[in-house]
């Protein structure tokens, strides 16, 4: 678990400082802008300070295809994180994210949040898995929580955690 703390400090200004890539690879109209999916990563990718890692917003049967092959889950899920095992000379790279649009956009009809805001929550909390944050113990998920929630606040959004 990695505890550097970077509170207080806004999410960083300069775009390519921290390479992210962002794959849209479903036809949704209401998505996220590539920018926003950018920051939110980037944000995120503070606490390590370096590295690089790609974003792709998936559709339902994306969603379903991954889930299933990697967790045996048979349905989409709203996120998907993929550490990498590989390491070039002088780079980070931390891995892959996957965000599921119509799981995200439905939870947050269900949820009573802006879409945007459930977005930028799961960009996050996808990234924090990468840079080996859980939720598998009630101490690790407070912890990844505050992360969670200390970043979120830079952009604006609301406690993902509390009840509406």
């Amino acid at each position: 678990m990695l505890t550097r703390s970077t509170r207080n400090r806004p999410p960083r200004q300069t775009a390519n400082v921290m390479p992210v890539e962002i794959q849209l690879a479903c036809a949704n109209q209401t998505l996220p802008t590539e920018l926003q999916l950018q920051k939110w990563a980037d944000a995120a990718l503070e606490i390590v300070g370096e590295g690089s890692l790609c974003v792709r917003v998936v559709d339902a049967d994306e969603g379903k295809s991954l889930n299933n092959r990697f967790r045996r889950m048979d349905k989409p899920t709203n996120v998907l994180s993929f550490p990498t095992d590989r390491s070039l000379p002088g780079e980070t790279l931390w891995g892959d994210v996957v965000i599921c649009a119509p799981v995200v956009f439905a939870e947050a009809i269900d949820q009573g949040k802006r879409p945007d805001d459930h977005f930028a929550h799961m960009v996050i909390h996808g990234v924090l898995h990468l840079l080996g944050y859980d939720h598998g113990t009630r101490r690790s998920a407070e912890q990844m929580e505050v992360e969670e929630k200390r970043i979120l606040e830079l952009f604006g959004v609301a406690d993902p955690y509390t009840e509406i």
